[in-house]
């Protein structure tokens, strides 16, 4: 019988999540630490740490934001913004942008930052999307692989050593207690929570005629490259209280739009709303 969190009811069947003898799942024990965390010295603490990655001389941009155009990259750009730091937007496109998806990343754009928009080829998109649907059961796995490498991959050709992402999702869904720790998002993170499933971008290549020329914005920049650039990650969540819902309200303050009835599948009506499977 599958056991459901008697708080939130996630089942246990939820990757990564577990359930204590008492009925409480890991993410809602992280919520209640939230009471015991000091916010003003951790906002203290990334205040130190914009200061360190401001471009001195405004040659290059401060640091660059994974963005979606959805309510949480909306609450990044926003707060990047406040803080004074001069952001690069960036985004891995979907495999096939919905209607209100462009015009939440027009929104975005109309904040008051320069943005760029990575697209990888369709057709070889479509391969993997049906290689990953049947190996790992994930129809959106080039995009959910490159939106964690793209940004990453232009941060070094660009030098621009600083990545801001949103929540740490082993926080906000459950995890790994030491996961749950972490303040930001490396190799690691990405190859054991980062949307791979057990399918590594090597072994695609030999399927459906894919060649590894075709895997460049699925690939994750090399050791040595990050250490030349010096590129970090930071997970923005654990320098700032993180709620998905206020993050809405505080997005739409600034035009976000949300869907006019609740999404298909879910009970709201302002998540997953950039991407149209048909």
């Amino acid at each position: 019988m599958i056991r459901y969190c008697k708080r939130c009811v996630m089942p246990e069947t939820r990757p990564d999540l577990y359930i204590d003898e008492e009925g409480v799942c890991s993410a809602c024990r992280y919520i209640e630490k939230r009471v015991e965390i000091d916010w003003e010295k951790r906002k203290e603490e990334l205040l130190n740490i914009l200061d360190r990655y401001r471009s001195k001389n405004g040659s290059n941009y401060d640091c660059i934001i994974p963005v979606s155009g959805g309510k949480d990259s909306h609450f990044q750009t926003i707060k990047m913004l406040e803080m004074g730091m001069n952001p690069l937007c960036v985004t891995a496109t979907t495999c096939k942008l919905s209607d209100i998806g462009r015009r939440n990343i027009e929104n975005l754009k109309s904040l008051g930052v320069d943005y760029v928009e990575v697209t990888t080829n369709p057709i070889i998109r479509r391969k993997i999307n049906k290689f990953a649907l049947t190996q790992v059961g994930d129809i959106s796995w080039p995009e959910h692989v490159s939106i964690f490498t793209v940004p990453v991959r232009l941060a070094v050709q660009l030098n621009v050593p600083l990545i801001i992402w949103g929540e740490n999702p082993q926080t906000e869904y459950g995890g790994p207690a030491a996961a749950a720790e972490n303040n930001t998002l490396n190799r690691r993170w990405l190859e054991e929570f980062g949307g791979l499933l057990g399918l590594r971008v090597s072994d695609l290549v030999g399927q459906e005629e894919i060649e590894h020329r075709h895997l460049i914005q699925c690939t994750y920049p090399t050791d040595e490259e990050l250490k030349r650039e010096g590129v970090t990650g930071l997970f923005l969540g654990y320098y700032l209280p993180w709620d998905g819902y206020k993050n809405v309200l505080i997005a739409q303050a600034y035009g976000f739009e949300t869907y006019y009835k609740p999404v298909e599948g879910a009970l709201t009506n302002y998540e997953n709303l950039d991407n149209s499977h048909t």
